[in-house]
């Protein structure tokens, strides 16, 4: 007999999953896309590999002003629409959405990639998911002027079971939520952190998340 707990079913308890997916750098290969960039427009040649910092100012040892220049540049719609899938993601989430379980995709994108975002996961067979645009690291350091259309106290009333993100920055949005699962996709910028938790698992692949994420 299958017992409902809330909204949403797992294995486990018989209840459906609410499920938390980073955009950039879990579901499409956004720093190779930037490290291309870099290259053609200051003549950075840093291999993808040795992108050892999440803040890719430090990565690419770049000013504040070409910083700002990259991301606005990396940002235009036609830049968003061409970066690459992560292999398996789209199949995996829907997979996830095909058994009934609620996948939420919350980007620190500014709410001005909203549209070509939105685009790209259409394109990628990813309408079902849907999409909110959380300021994760502050609006001076990324693009000046950004506006989000999820607030930061709206954000911290949702509840998820599992959660897949690449950025250490971003941990500290889990912390109201003690058992969240938590499936860091390996990335160079997180092989040195430290995990704030046993329920934190890094991850190589999405076939590996998808067998986790049960």
């Amino acid at each position: 007999m299958m017992t409902y707990c809330g909204k949403n079913y797992c294995k486990e308890c018989d209840r459906l999953l609410n499920i938390y997916i980073d955009f950039d750098d879990c579901l499409c290969e956004t720093a190779r896309h930037f490290t291309v960039l870099a290259e053609e427009l200051f003549g950075k040649r840093i291999p993808y590999d040795s992108m050892k910092y999440f803040d890719m100012k430090k990565s690419f040892d770049l000013t504040e002003e070409q910083y700002e220049q990259m991301m606005i540049e990396g940002h235009r719609p036609e830049a968003l629409l061409s970066i690459e899938e992560t292999p398996g993601a789209s199949e995996t989430v829907n997979g996830w959405i095909d058994s009934g379980h609620t996948v939420s995709i919350i980007t620190g994108r500014p709410y001005s990639a909203y549209e070509p975002s939105r685009i790209w996961l259409d394109q990628h067979d990813l309408g079902r998911a849907a999409l909110y645009c959380l300021d994760k690291y502050g609006r001076d350091s990324f693009i000046k002027g950004s506006t989000f259309s999820l607030e930061l106290e709206d954000y911290y009333k949702m509840e998820f079971d599992y959660a897949i993100e690449d950025s250490p920055v971003a941990f500290k949005f889990f912390a109201h939520m003690p058992k969240l699962k938590v499936m860091v996709y390996d990335r160079p910028w997180n092989q040195s952190c430290e995990f704030p938790g046993e329920l934190y698992h890094r991850c190589f692949s999405w076939d590996e998340i998808k067998k986790l994420v049960k």
